[in-house]
């Protein structure tokens, strides 16, 4: 595979990346791969105790391909709403190998982000369950597809099908017998991804089998993966870490994927991980104080690396952490448009461009960029390019970034110029190529005519209140539109703190800007701050919320 071309040698990448495996043609031939040469070694386990060896996955996998292939009409999409259970891996494993494009839908989302996804589509049948149905109280448009339904589909020419493929038919001729094997194409389509939408509607983002196989390869060369490694599958398929190293990463090195439905249910995390091994540990920062508070040290003894995205890593947090299960913790950082992996920190040593060799987890940032990426900086205001070292919107360029959003060419355009994908978010590279974010982009106000960043106004009112150990946010800021000073910061906050005063009284004795106070009319009292299924803050339901209650909506 070769490089990334970047015209500025300054954002070039600092570390090549290797080669992909000469049989990562496509994610299911990966997987075959996997299977024929460690056919009873471990490969799914679940929950509920379901575990299967890669011989057992394999044969499954046909066997439901086959049932579904009578099922399925021509288009080339199927929506899976399933959590993240061996039923969930083997049904996107199927449709790889059936020659289709799994879409997993947002389960924890709203009825009409989920039908905004089939009909961007053109989706016509869901692969779901009852319990999934019944639970998220979602019924996605066209025909249901049940897993409880299929089982008494299965033929006995179904069974001797999937034996025979599964086990005796060379490699090379698999194609005649599975359509996900025949011409195989890194440039074709492997998934499309919803974006969360915390900030408007979701945008499809369609990801094809050489950015998936490609981040895969970038994240096992930047961590130094083993060759028998057991991920702890806890976030859900429709979010791009869980598609790409939880099913894919696991299917394509080998490796065992331990999986449970829901992030939040510490105690049978803890278990899972006890029982089964795990040796690394991918979710949220707020996810993982929930387990430290539920569960035994011992729980999480086998843990080598627990990496943690999707939210800022706050130093108290880290170290609890390291209090409470005697490892490092390590901060990653990802886009969906990304594949999603952009730079993770890892416990080993790293060498800089310039050839010598640091630290490779430098805490307060989110690692070195994963080999083959490179990063450049770009002034908000001007769109020119910033020297090393300088804040600015963080632009990525690598063969993890997006084919472009589904039937969206002009939104493409916008987002991918010349092969760089504006992220959107603030921040800098240092002198050593490690990444910090600093802000998004998203997340400031115009106040006054200068830019006021929520998140640290965050930081200042969660320092000010005193209010410790939660594992769930308790306040966060928004904005509203102001006539006076174009827009306005809305503190939402729980029961937590007790009186908005006191609180806003102690920030105005502090450092921060007389710009960045909110007034003690600011702060909404709810119940809870809203957040999406990966663990983020909603970002669109937060100002919503801000406008009903201030009266925008009405008055604006």
């Amino acid at each position: 595979m070769s490089l990334p071309t970047v015209s500025n040698t300054d954002n070039a990448p600092d570390r090549p990346l290797a080669p992909l495996p000469k049989h990562w043609r496509s994610l299911p031939r990966a997987f075959v791969h996997s299977a024929r040469r460690k056919p009873k070694a471990r490969c799914l386990i679940d929950s509920t105790k379901t575990e299967l060896s890669y011989g057992e996955t394999f044969l499954r996998a046909v066997a439901l391909g086959r049932v579904l292939g009578r099922m399925l009409g021509p288009e080339p999409y199927v929506g899976v709403m399933i959590p993240p259970t061996v039923h969930g891996a083997i049904a996107n494993l199927a449709l790889a190998l059936l020659g289709k494009v799994a879409v997993n839908l947002n389960y924890t989302a709203n009825q009409s982000i989920v039908d905004s996804s089939i009909e961007q589509c053109g989706i016509t049948r869901v692969l779901t369950s009852r319990r999934v149905l019944d639970k998220f109280k979602i019924t996605p448009k066209g025909e249901l597809i049940l897993l409880e339904d299929l089982p008494k589909k299965v033929t006995t020419a179904d069974k001797v099908f999937a034996a025979m493929v599964a086990k005796a038919v060379p490699i090379s001729l698999l194609g005649a017998f599975l359509p996900g094997l025949r011409g195989d194409s890194l440039d074709a389509t492997a998934t499309v991804i919803f974006t969360s939408g915390s900030t408007g509607d979701p945008k499809g983002v369609v990801l094809s089998h050489r950015n998936i196989l490609s981040n895969i390869h970038q994240f096992k060369q930047q961590v130094e993966l083993g060759d028998d490694e057991n991920i702890l599958g806890v976030l859900p398929f429709f979010h791009s870490f869980g598609f790409t190293v939880t099913i894919w990463g696991v299917l394509s090195l080998g490796f065992a994927g331990s999986y449970h439905f829901s992030p939040l249910d510490a105690r049978v995390i803890g278990n899972l991980c006890q029982e089964h091994k795990a040796t690394i540990l991918l979710c949220t920062p707020t996810f993982l104080q929930g387990y430290l508070k539920r569960c035994d040290r011992e729980q999480f003894a086998s843990v080598r690396l627990p990496i943690l995205g999707a939210e800022k890593l706050k130093p108290e947090v880290a170290q609890q952490i390291r209090d409470a299960l005697g490892i490092e913790p390590l901060e990653g950082y990802g886009c969906t448009e990304l594949s999603p992996v952009v730079a993770v920190n890892c416990p080993n040593p790293l060498t800089t461009r310039d050839g010598r060799t640091v630290p490779g987890n430098r805490p307060g940032t989110v690692g070195m960029p994963v080999p083959g990426t490179a990063i450049k900086t770009t002034d908000p205001e001007t769109g020119a390019d910033l020297p090393r070292g300088s804040v600015g919107i963080i632009h990525v360029k690598g063969p993890q970034v997006m084919v472009g959003y589904l039937n969206k060419p002009e939104a493409t355009a916008k987002a991918v110029r010349d092969g760089w994908y504006n992220t959107g978010d603030l921040g800098l590279v240092d002198e050593d190529g490690f990444l910090k974010i600093t802000g998004r982009l998203s997340r400031f106000s115009k106040i006054g005519g200068e830019m006021v960043p929520h998140e640290g106004v965050e930081s200042a009112l969660i320092a000010a209140s005193g209010v410790t150990g939660h594992d769930a946010p308790f306040l966060a800021v928004t904005a509203i539109p102001d006539p006076k000073r174009q827009e306005r910061l809305i503190v939402l906050h729980t029961a937590d703190i007790t009186s908005p005063s006191d609180l806003c009284r102690t920030m105005a004795a502090g450092p921060l800007p007389k710009l960045w106070l909110p007034s003690p009319d600011d702060f909404v009292l709810v119940e809870t701050i809203p957040v999406l299924g990966t663990g983020k803050i909603d970002l669109r339901a937060l100002r919503t919320i801000a406008e009903e209650r201030m009266g925008f909506a009405t008055h604006g």
